[in-house]
C-alpha cells in the first residue's frame, strides 16, 4: 500500500483506478484501510478542483415545476 497526496490529474486518475480495484475490500483489512484513506484523498481533490456551487433558489423551484 503506497498512498501519497493527489497533486495532479494523473495522480487523480491513478487513485480512481486503484479505488476501482479495491472497491469491494472488507472493512478492517489492509486493502479496506487503503480504500478508506484513498476515498478521503479523492474527495479532498474533487472538492478543490471540481467544486459544486449552490443552486439559485428560483432556478431550483423552476426545475421542480
Amino acid at each position: 500500500m503506497t498512498i501519497k497526496p493527489i497533486k495532479s490529474k494523473r495522480d487523480y486518475q491513478r487513485a480512481l483506478e486503484r479505488l476501482e480495484v479495491i472497491f469491494d475490500s472488507k472493512k478492517g483489512s489492509k486493502e479496506g484501510d487503503e480504500l478508506e484513506i484513498l476515498g478521503i484523498l479523492i474527495e479532498k481533490y474533487e472538492d478543490e478542483h471540481f467544486p459544486i456551487g449552490f443552486t439559485d433558489p428560483i432556478e431550483a423551484i423552476k426545475f421542480r415545476m
